[in-house]
């Protein structure tokens, strides 16, 4: 689904995102077509050269929509925290809140287009590093601090067993208890890689192959949801895959130039997602949630979604601001994602059992200290420990 490492190979995506610096690009000669595999302007009058900050933000700007969610816009554990109900505590905002899902697919649309950037010319050796050495190090440390708070506070939500499972990421594949609620996210990002690596990175990137790769993806995901093939299902993910496919067009507008190809990708990812949103979030009128949702305004959630990742890719004027904080912004997004959840149940019901301030303050408050949280984890954890194990990783030969 953030770190400022060299351009292109630590790029990332999704909530495990990261930086977005685009390589620099020749430009193609007057009249080539964008059509071919060779690289021409961006759309919109010129290519943004350098880190897209824009998107950095935009990243942020998606997890705290997941956010506010979890700690608004839902019923459950925050509930708990809060005493009684957010639908009770934020009557007005409550509804709202409970769109903030939504950021997740905005994720997913970033990683399409991202992990393109990202594996374009790459092998598959230092795609994989890249995935790794971006996801696990803070992911590792989001473990161990929602542990030990837990323990702490004495609730304990796995088995040792399940718990050390987790630290693979794997939990969810082998059946295991999640540690991390948010952690569904990676496993559908990591299926997302899986699939890129071995049909676009491995065979060698290009407009071609990309454009066949979303298509055949595309079609290989509907037939898996109509056929309720539930293998098919996990691999190919019907209900993601109009996003990542999407971000993916995207990608080949921003480094050929406009075509009706690449837009038709785009288009028919918006069409498909906005329908499996709709299918996942509305229930229906007569069952008892939390907010029934509009239809309208999940759709329109996603529309916005859609634009502001174009926005920021390629309005060059968006694409190319240079505003550094963005790029902090950027740096803060993933280990914030990862640790608000459950950390953030943990701290609004200690601030509401012990504490005089009102609801909105403690929402306020315990959404800045998962900020600065999540800027010592970038800091203490993720830039220190990223390179060694990118160098580690380096040294290991290729298999044969």
């Amino acid at each position: 689904m953030s770190l400022h490492l060299p351009a292109p190979a630590e790029e990332s995506a999704g909530p495990g995102g990261s930086a977005t610096t685009a390589e620099p690009l020749p430009q193609a000669a007057p009249g080539q077509s964008a059509a071919t595999d060779k690289p021409t302007a961006a759309a919109g009058g010129g290519r943004a050269k350098g880190r897209l900050r824009a998107l950095d933000g935009l990243r942020l700007i998606a997890a705290l929509m997941v956010c506010v969610y979890h700690y608004g816009g839902r019923e459950g554990d925050i509930a708990t925290a809060w005493g009684r109900s957010p639908s009770h505590i934020f009557p007005h905002l409550a509804g709202p809140f409970s769109y903030g899902p939504l950021g997740v697919q905005i994720f997913f649309v970033i990683s399409g287009f991202v992990i393109s950037m990202s594996g374009w010319g790459r092998s598959v050796k230092d795609f994989a590093i890249s995935r790794i050495t971006r996801l696990y190090p803070a992911y590792w440390a989001a473990l161990v601090i929602i542990t030990v708070a837990f323990a702490i506070v004495g609730l304990k939500r796995v088995s040792d067993t399940d718990l050390l499972v987790n630290f693979t990421m794997l939990q969810m594949p082998a059946g295991a208890e999640r540690v991390l609620g948010v952690c569904w996210t990676l496993w559908a990002e990591m299926r997302f890689y899986l699939l890129f690596a071995l049909f676009v990175v491995w065979p060698g990137a290009t407009r071609k192959r990309v454009l066949v790769f979303c298509t055949v993806w595309t079609v290989g995901a509907l037939y898996a949801e109509s056929a309720g093939q539930d293998f098919l299902k996990l691999a190919l993910m019907p209900e993601y895959a109009p996003f990542f496919v999407a971000g993916m067009g995207l990608y080949l507008v921003y480094r050929f130039g406009h075509d009706a190809l690449a837009w038709g990708v785009v288009a028919v990812g918006f069409l498909l997602g906005q329908r499996e949103e709709v299918k996942a979030l509305v229930a229906p009128p007569h069952m008892h949630v939390f907010h029934h949702r509009s239809q309208l305004m999940v759709i329109a959630v996603v529309a916005f979604g859609f634009l502001a990742v174009i926005a920021v890719t390629l309005v060059p004027r968006i694409a190319n601001l240079n505003w550094r904080w963005l790029t902090t912004a950027g740096a803060l997004t993933y280990p914030f994602y990862l640790v608000h959840e459950h950390l953030g149940w943990v701290v609004i019901g200690k601030l509401n059992e012990h504490t005089s301030l009102s609801p909105g303050a403690i929402f306020v408050s315990t959404v800045l200290f998962m900020l600065v949280l999540a800027y010592v984890l970038y800091r203490v954890v993720e830039k220190p420990l990223a390179p060694r194990l990118k160098r580690l990783l380096q040294r290991q030969p290729v298999l044969r």
